[in-house]
């Protein structure tokens, strides 16, 4: 009985308690903003110096990224499907390009006449008779040079007589101003003549030596009709290898002298080609 008492006693005293809970009142006044504090309030949002205070380090590059998007958007007003921007952007682009052009031949022709755009033809200035060795001569000089074209050598070769050379001593001199022209694979014998540093030859490998050190990946001589050259190519620069009477075409190789001969060595900007071999896919 006594633990039945016990039982109804503790019910009892948890009922109690929880009337009491449910009559506290709560006391603790409300706060509000005051009128100052909400004005502050609004100064701080608008205040574009305050912006951002308060985020994190994420945050902050977030709303900057966002602000960067928004600026660099603009509105395009024309938004069919049909539409003619992009094409309109191409030739104002190109228009500027060829005004830019013009404007620099214009200034360049200060300096040589025929630069300039408005200087007429010069194959215009010559006779009936001179314009036909011109054209001749042209068609001679092409089956020799590589990459220059008929018309580019008949132009310069009247530029030349128009400007009161003979013909003989104007063939002479177009031709080795084209053949010595930098990119124009040159005769062996000439490398020592051309003033640039870089020259571009082609030729058979006539021997290959041991290198003497771990730098020089191969070292040879290179030989055409003309003459004979020692080459070297660098181990940095990653060519690749060459076989003794194989044919081999050296663009960019630069020159270097040494006991009173000239030399040519293949660096990582030179260009290796082997016309006579066969592409890999083909074998």
């Amino acid at each position: 009985m006594s633990s039945k008492k016990q039982f109804h006693n503790e019910v009892s005293h948890t009922n109690h308690h929880r009337a009491v809970d449910d009559d506290v009142v709560d006391e603790t006044p409300a706060l509000h903003p005051t009128v100052e504090l909400e004005i502050q309030a609004k100064v701080d949002l608008n205040n574009p110096d305050a912006v951002g205070r308060g985020l994190t380090l994420a945050e902050e590059e977030r709303m900057a990224a966002r602000e960067w998007e928004i600026e660099q958007t603009r509105d395009r007003w024309d938004r069919r499907q049909t539409s003619s921007r992009e094409a309109r952007t191409a030739t104002a682009v190109e228009q500027q390009s060829i005004e830019a052009t013009r404007a620099f031949k214009k200034r360049a022709g200060c300096v040589n006449r025929w630069a300039d755009p408005e200087e007429p033809d010069p194959r215009e200035q010559l006779t009936a008779e001179q314009l036909g060795v011109v054209n001749r001569e042209a068609g001679r000089m092409q089956s020799k040079l590589d990459g220059w074209s008929r018309a580019a050598i008949s132009r310069r070769l009247a530029e030349v007589i128009a400007d009161g050379q003979s013909m003989m001593s104007a063939v002479v001199g177009v031709f080795e101003e084209f053949q010595q022209a930098p990119g124009t694979v040159i005769p062996i014998a000439a490398v020592s003549e051309v003033s640039r540093r870089e020259v571009s030859i082609e030729g058979r490998v006539k021997t290959l030596w041991e290198p003497m050190s771990s730098a020089i990946q191969q070292v040879g001589l290179i030989e055409d009709e003309t003459g004979t050259t020692k080459f070297t190519i660098w181990a940095k620069s990653r060519k690749s290898v060459v076989r003794e009477g194989e044919r081999v075409t050296l663009r960019n190789v630069a020159k270097s002298w040494y006991g009173g001969r000239v030399s040519v060595a293949v660096t990582g900007w030179s260009d290796v080609r082997f016309p006579e071999r066969k592409a890999w896919w083909a074998e």
